[in-house]
């Protein structure tokens, strides 16, 4: 390590500090910090799950433990309000510990409990960010992104601030955690960091002027249902400059929205259909992951989890086992669906259009239609 100012030996100016313990701020600190951490919570009968590096479980006859760490933020749960209490003065017996309690704030996300369940909300988050880009008062807008229009591309002018860009899109992406009605916009604002233009500024501050009138608006977290269901969609070749697809999908746990994605595909698509099937392995890939991190949190899935696909072709295609010259080219690994659908993993069924929830994740669309699906997704204000 270099020789910190003011502690610098005049007589060995261009010498260096050798560490005998990794220092806060150091490139290897956080992987150190880790390993301590976990090695001690290891050595308490704790085990790394096999989904989540940083969830680890312990689990006896009648009690299981639950730490989900995230650098040096923790949060503890489980079944054994005693067991809880003694693990926090182990760590404590270790390390020096802030308990704050009762969850109610966790990596700028706001957690309310209520009777009825939790409501999770970024509502902070999006004030700050609205304050920091100067839009504290600005006139709200009824959706996140406008409809695509004959003009749509003719401003190619170099935006003059490309770092305050950078800036308010990256915050944009964090705030989707908790809403994915601007997950699409979100992730369209974030293709053009490089070289944002003037009208990328304003798909960006369309953006804002929507969180503005939605400041409240969050997850809900209710009792229900534990089995999963999942929503799969994509727009083809949406993208006008290099003609990729564009893949979403959601996963509900019962009544709970915990999963989305929206992402643009890695390669162009030669059909619809092509691109509706690689939207499904990707959700079915996702699924997958969560039956696994399910049954490891005590919540089996019994009956396979259904995938709603508005496509009949890109089902056909997945549960038929014969290459077809049609779907030669397509990659192997997308493939593996077929595998999970025969070993009773999954099971893929047709839903119309006008009831895809996931459409919400891959276009644009009229205010009526997305409020439409902004509510399907239950995301709502806090209050109601």
């Amino acid at each position: 390590m270099r020789q910190p100012p003011g502690f610098i030996d005049p007589k060995h100016p261009t010498a260096v500090c050798k560490l005998h313990k990794s220092l806060y701020g150091l490139k290897q600190a956080p992987r150190q910090w880790f390993q301590k951490l976990t090695s001690f919570l290891q050595s308490q009968g704790f085990t790394f799950s096999r989904s989540d590096p940083s969830l680890l479980l312990l689990n006896t006859v009648h009690t299981q433990l639950y730490i989900l760490i995230y650098v040096d933020d923790f949060l503890v749960t489980g079944n054994d309000p005693a067991a809880i209490q003694q693990l926090l003065q182990q760590l404590q017996s270790q390390f020096k510990l802030k308990q704050l309690g009762q969850i109610s704030l966790f990596l700028g996300i706001q957690v309310i409990q209520s009777k009825t369940g939790y409501f999770l909300s970024q509502e902070h988050y999006a004030t700050k960010l609205l304050n920091d880009a100067g839009y504290a008062t600005c006139k709200p807008a009824p959706t996140p992104i406008t409809l695509p229009s004959k003009q749509q591309g003719t401003n190619t002018s170099p935006f003059h601030d490309p770092t305050l860009y950078r800036r308010l899109a990256g915050s944009l992406q964090y705030l989707s955690i908790t809403r994915p009605d601007i997950a699409y916009a979100a992730n369209r604002v974030c293709q053009n960091m490089q070289c944002p233009t003037d009208q990328d500024f304003r798909a960006l501050t369309r953006l804002l002027r929507y969180i503005k009138g939605t400041l409240s608006y969050g997850l809900p977290i209710t009792t229900g249902s534990l089995d999963f269901h999942s929503y799969s969609d994509a727009d083809w070749a949406s993208d006008s400059s290099d003609r990729k697809s564009i893949s979403g999908f959601c996963t509900f746990l019962g009544p709970n929205l915990i999963s989305w994605t929206v992402k643009k595909q890695a390669t162009v698509a030669k059909s619809s259909t092509e691109a509706e099937y690689r939207s499904l392995s990707a959700a079915a890939s996702e699924v997958v992951w969560l039956r696994r991190l399910a049954t490891e949190l005590h919540i089996p899935q019994k009956s396979p989890t259904v995938i709603h696909c508005d496509n009949t072709s890109a089902i056909a295609i997945a549960k038929n086992p014969v290459f077809h010259a049609r779907t030669k080219h397509i990659e192997i690994d997308y493939h593996f669906i077929r595998q999970h659908i025969n070993s009773g993993n999954l099971r893929l069924v047709h839903i119309s259009s006008n009831d895809q929830i996931a459409d919400i994740l891959t276009k644009p669309f009229t205010t009526a239609r997305f409020s439409d699906l902004r509510s399907k997704l239950n995301i709502r204000p806090a209050n109601v």
